[in-house]
Order: structure tokens, then C-alpha cells, then sequence
């Protein structure tokens, strides 16, 4: 009689469990509990997600994964994109698949489908067959390939060129492939795949195709012109229309149509894409939040600084931005016989201005502050409205000062990106970005770097997610990740420590033994670059921008022309005030000029009549909470003032 060996391993709740030596996590979940057993969709075995059915090894940490965990929707999506992918090929049968991975909130699938593009009805009949294969509970089953030339072989002959560029690329990984076996254990489709998934397809209940687009094999514009389709899916129903809804909330902000209703901004073929011109309205709110801006850095000690838009290639050969960064570069201009470049970064300036005499430690720190205008190469592919240009205003600053002085830096920084996001009325999750695979500069500097960040974000309790891998060529960082009003993440603020720039520069300072020290650089900046900000905040706010950032204010509407006097005094004092206001004479009605005002999104309306002269005021009507009654003059400028000096959000 055989004994089965058994083995130990460890659960989330520091107890250990013995199981049989062959066991799988799915055989793991049902020694739990039965419940446990029909709900698991996978697992979490030594901090990676896997499929339900991988077999276990002694010492094995795992957490039984079930849609209750947040991580299981990766594995949700993961198997609704190899759902989709079959279903398109079910429909299209000389369709080839590419890649689709998930993304935040969903997942994407690219496909060569020749002689066919998609239409809005196309992703109606996918949906169906989508519907189908999931209700037919297809088995979704890991393969290892044994001969990697035979598979290729067959790829071939199937014209599946993507996968099988994919996996000549991976031939030496251990690839695998994901059958979909149907109620009879019949193989119907497969994919190449690294997995995890699904055990099944009857998990999948809720889905949405939501739009399609072109795409580039590999990103390249050079290689097969594909076509992407984008889809969600989550574990409910209720969930999945929650999203929907939160996509139609974010339509109706896209900062691209609300400009074109409120008269924001504009982009024209005859200058080229990814270049913003700021029109009247917007250029005001970017006005106030750069004075607004300098006020909060000089109270910090900053000193603000100008400098060039082009310089000379040499300059970017010793920042190691021409090796590292010429991609994003734009082609050199020759000047006199040398070739010079549109500035991508301010740092480069900002480290001449400092060298410009020796410094010693009694100067440091020294804080440069400056909005400048850089110019990087963004494919046009990805470019969109204010969010991905070619030229823009980066908030930068760059901070010079001793290794002793690194931690206070840090936490000033952080300080006042706290106090600006909350002004501006976000919340937002922090990430320490780490060392990636290509960067310049000395291991021993990027530890200690890295290590400064870590320490002065615990210091003050600020939690970072750890981004591996996805620092700077030249820094490790913090990034600053902010929530908007309807729960969207956008790229903000960034912390970075540099010790490869003062090296590159030979920045130094004299310390107080009379001797010469590398200087510690910070770059930062805080609200990251102008255009991507401020076309995030006409989102967040849905085009509503506060009072103290309206570009319009208040609007003062009389009723009949014996009222435009008063109407007049109203205006003045107002405008003494520094407020923005104007008064609309127009012969229409009151009501009709005040909806035109509610649709531009001016926050006041003072209204102007023969009761409104008598009392010295106006009837005040705010543009979302309506009528807020008749106020006498002095009362409407306390109320005014009040709600900008708080910056009321």
C-alpha cells in the first residue's frame, strides 16, 4: 500500500496547512471549505497571481483568490480578452490576433483583419458570440510547449505571423499556450499566453465592447496597420454599469469638448499638432494659478529663474539627454555652424545658472523655480487635446543642496504639493519609482537616492506603492498620482533625487572642512506641466472652474435700461476689487441671459432691477445653487472675498 506524501504550506493568516504532494490551489481551497471551493478563481502562490489549478510546492505561501479580492478582475480580464479574441476570429475567420493585455479598467485585443474594417455594428455581433463561448463554459487550459520549432511551424501555416514573431522572441522563456477546450474536452481555440486565468468562461457575466481604433504592431508606424477594439468587464452586473456610467460622466467632461463650448484653448493643422493655443478665457485661469504658484514658492524660498528654449547640442551630450533621451529630442538646428537643439528639459539651465561662481554650504540650499517651456516628440498617434503635446510649460524647479539637508528638502517639497492639491480640491496616491532597466549613473548613488525618498515619505506617513522599475534614466522618484472628481487617476506631481547630473556637470559645493563636495540636485515638479494640468482641472471641475479661477466671475444683468447705471456702479466696484466682471446689455430677456451665463459656467449672475437700486445691491443667483436673494452691495464684495481668499473648490 502507497503512502502519499503531503506537503505544508502557508495562508494568508500565518497558518500552515498540509495537503497532498500533487495538489493544486484549487485543491487547497476545497480542504478550506466547500464555499471557498466554488467561488475560487485563482490564486496569489509567493505574491504572483496564478491559475486555480497550479500545482503547489512545500514552503508555498497562497492566498485563494476569489472575485471578492481586488486582484482577481486581472484575472477576469484577462480571460475576457481571450474570449474576445476567439469570438472575433469565430466572426472573422481570416482575422490574425496581435497582442491584448489589460489596462486600467479593462483590456485591449489588436487584430489583422484583412479587407474589413469594423464598424459600431461589428462589436454588437462580437458581444453575442462573446456571450456565447462564455455561457458554454469553455475550460481555459495551460499548455507548455514542448518544441517551440514545430509550434512555429503550425503558426505559420495558420498565417498567425504575430504570434509567431512572439514567440521566436520568447523561445527561451518557457512559453506556453492557453487551450479553450470545450464540455468535451475538444480544444476549439488557443492563444499564445503566459496566463494566469480564469478556470472557465461561465465566470464572465459582465462585458462592454466600448470603442475601436487603428493601431501599430508593436507601436511602430513603420510595421502592420491593425485594428484595436477596447473593452471592460467586471464581476456584476451593477458593477459594470457603474463604470458605464462613470464613462459617460467622463465624456461629458473631455476638456476637448467643454473648450469648445467655453472657448478655451484651440489646436490648428497650419502649426502642427501637440502645440496649445491658449485663448482669452483659459489663458486667465492659467494666469491666476501661476501667480498663485509663485506666491506659494517664495513664502518656501525659492527664487525664480529664465532660460532659453534652445541650446547648444554640447549642453545635452554632458546631461546625457542625447544618449538617453534623443528619441524625444527634435531634430538640431544649425546655428552658425553648430547644431543646436529645442530645449527638453530645464534642468541642464538651471545647473549653468548655478555654476556661475562657486558655491559654498552656507549658500545651500538653493532653490530654482522656474515655468519653462519645453519641446519633446510625441508620436501623433498618442497626442491628445491639452493631455499629450509637443510643447509645454513645466512648473520646474530644481533644488542644489548638501546630503545632510536631503530629507528636510524632500519633505518641503512634499508639503507643498499637499497644500496645492488640496487647494485645487484632489486627493492621491503616492509611488516610489525605483532604478529601471537602462539608466546612467553609479548603483551605489541610485540606493542612496532611493533610500532618501523612502525615509522622508515615512517620516511623514505618506504610503508609496512601489513602482519597480519605473524611475527616471537619471533618478528615482516619487510620483504623485491624483484622484479627480469622478475617481479618475492623472499623472501630477513628481519628487526626484539626481546624483548623476552633478557629476555629469561637476557640480560641487565647499563644504565648512574648506573642501569641495558633490551637490545633491532635486528636480521637481508640482503641478507637472501646465497644459496636462490645467486640462485636467476643466475635467475635474467639468468646465466649472471655482470662483477664484473663473475666468469670468460674475456677470451683472440688468433688467431695462434705467438699471444700467446702477448696473455700471455694481461692475466698478466689483472690478476695484480685482474681481473679473462684466455687465450684458443685450436687448433678450433676463432669463434667457442668464441660462447663457449658467451654460458658460460663470459662477455669479446679479441680477439688476427697481428693488435691487432701492437696496444698493443686487439679486445674486450662483450658477449651480440658483437664487441666493437680493444683498446689498457691500455684503456681495464680503461674500466675494471670502469665497476667492479660501479658494472655496
Amino acid at each position: 500500500m502507497s503512502v502519499q506524501m503531503e506537503i505544508q504550506v502557508n495562508l494568508p493568516d500565518g497558518s500552515k496547512r498540509s495537503i497532498e504532494q500533487s495538489a493544486t490551489a484549487a485543491d487547497l481551497a476545497k480542504s478550506i471549505a466547500q464555499g471557498l471551493y466554488r467561488k475560487a478563481v485563482g490564486a496569489v502562490i509567493n505574491g504572483e497571481i496564478r491559475d486555480l489549478f497550479t500545482p503547489l510546492a512545500d514552503g508555498d505561501t497562497v492566498k485563494i483568490l476569489t472575485p471578492d479580492n481586488p486582484e482577481s478582475i486581472e484575472l477576469l480580464r484577462h480571460t475576457s480578452a481571450h474570449v474576445m479574441a476567439q469570438a472575433v476570429q469565430n466572426i472573422f475567420p481570416k482575422a490574425k490576433i496581435a497582442i491584448g493585455p489589460t489596462i486600467q479598467d479593462g483590456f485591449y485585443y489588436d487584430f489583422d483583419i484583412p479587407e474589413h474594417a469594423l464598424t459600431p455594428e461589428d462589436l454588437d455581433k462580437i458581444e453575442v458570440e462573446m456571450k456565447r463561448i462564455a455561457d458554454s463554459n469553455q475550460r481555459l487550459v495551460r499548455f507548455n510547449i514542448p518544441d517551440v520549432d514545430a509550434q512555429l511551424s503550425e503558426f505559420r501555416e495558420q498565417g498567425e505571423k504575430y504570434k509567431a514573431e512572439l514567440l521566436e522572441e520568447h523561445r527561451d522563456h518557457e512559453p506556453t499556450l492557453y487551450h479553450m477546450q470545450d464540455k468535451d474536452g475538444k480544444t476549439v481555440w488557443n492563444d499564445l499566453c503566459r496566463g494566469p486565468h480564469l478556470p472557465s468562461t461561465n465566470h464572465i457575466k459582465a462585458f462592454k465592447l466600448l470603442k475601436f481604433s487603428g493601431s501599430y504592431w508593436r507601436g511602430d508606424e513603420k510595421k502592420d496597420h491593425l485594428q484595436r477594439i477596447y473593452a471592460t468587464a467586471w464581476w456584476t452586473k451593477k458593477d459594470l454599469d457603474d463604470y458605464l456610467l462613470k464613462l459617460e460622466e467622463a465624456e461629458k467632461r473631455d476638456h476637448r469638448k467643454l473648450s469648445k463650448q467655453l472657448d478655451l484653448f484651440s489646436v490648428h493643422d497650419e502649426v502642427g499638432p501637440g502645440l496649445v493655443f491658449w485663448h482669452p478665457n483659459l489663458a486667465t485661469v492659467r494666469a491666476v494659478i501661476e501667480d498663485y504658484w509663485r506666491d506659494e514658492h517664495r513664502k518656501r524660498g525659492y527664487d525664480f529663474v529664465f532660460t532659453p528654449h534652445i541650446a547648444s547640442e554640447e549642453l545635452y551630450k554632458i546631461s546625457g539627454h542625447l544618449e538617453s533621451y534623443g528619441e524625444n529630442m527634435y531634430s538640431a538646428m544649425d546655428i552658425d555652424g553648430m547644431p543646436y537643439r529645442c530645449k527638453p528639459m530645464n534642468c541642464p539651465g538651471h545647473i549653468m545658472i548655478y555654476k556661475t561662481r562657486l558655491r559654498s554650504y552656507r549658500d545651500l540650499p538653493l532653490r530654482f523655480a522656474e515655468l519653462g517651456t519645453v519641446y519633446r516628440y510625441e508620436r501623433s498617434g498618442v497626442l491628445h487635446g491639452m493631455l499629450r503635446v509637443r510643447g509645454f510649460t513645466q512648473d520646474d524647479s530644481h533644488i542644489f543642496c548638501t546630503p545632510e539637508q536631503l530629507e528636510g528638502e524632500i519633505n518641503g517639497i512634499l508639503d507643498l504639493i499637499d497644500a496645492l492639491m488640496s487647494t485645487f480640491g484632489y486627493t492621491y496616491k503616492a509611488y516610489l519609482a525605483t532604478r529601471p532597466e537602462k539608466f546612467i549613473g553609479d548603483i551605489a548613488e541610485w540606493d542612496f537616492a532611493t533610500e532618501a525618498l523612502r525615509n522622508a515619505a515615512k517620516s511623514r506617513g505618506l504610503e508609496c506603492e512601489i513602482d519597480e522599475g519605473g524611475g527616471a534614466f537619471y533618478a528615482p522618484k516619487i510620483d504623485i498620482k491624483l484622484y479627480d472628481a469622478i475617481g479618475r487617476e492623472w499623472q501630477g506631481p513628481t519628487v526626484q533625487v539626481d546624483l548623476n547630473l552633478p557629476n555629469r556637470f561637476d557640480v560641487n559645493f565647499i563644504g565648512d572642512d574648506n573642501s569641495r563636495h558633490k551637490v545633491i540636485m532635486i528636480h521637481r515638479a508640482v503641478l507637472g506641466s501646465m497644459e496636462r494640468f490645467v486640462g485636467g482641472l476643466i475635467e475635474h471641475y467639468a468646465g466649472a472652474f471655482p470662483l477664484w479661477l473663473a475666468p469670468q466671475q460674475a456677470i451683472v444683468l440688468p433688467i431695462a435700461d434705467r438699471h444700467y447705471e446702477h448696473g455700471e456702479k455694481v461692475v466698478k466696484e466689483l472690478k476695484e476689487m480685482g474681481m473679473r466682471v462684466k455687465m450684458d446689455t443685450r436687448s433678450e430677456t433676463v432669463n434667457y441671459r442668464i441660462r447663457e451665463a449658467q451654460v458658460e459656467q460663470v459662477p455669479y449672475m446679479l441680477v439688476v432691477g427697481d428693488k435691487e437700486v432701492a437696496a444698493d445691491g443686487a439679486a445674486v443667483r450662483h450658477r449651480r445653487e440658483g437664487d441666493l436673494g437680493i444683498l446689498n452691495l457691500a455684503d456681495i464684495k464680503t461674500k466675494f472675498k471670502e469665497e476667492i481668499d479660501s479658494k472655496k473648490v
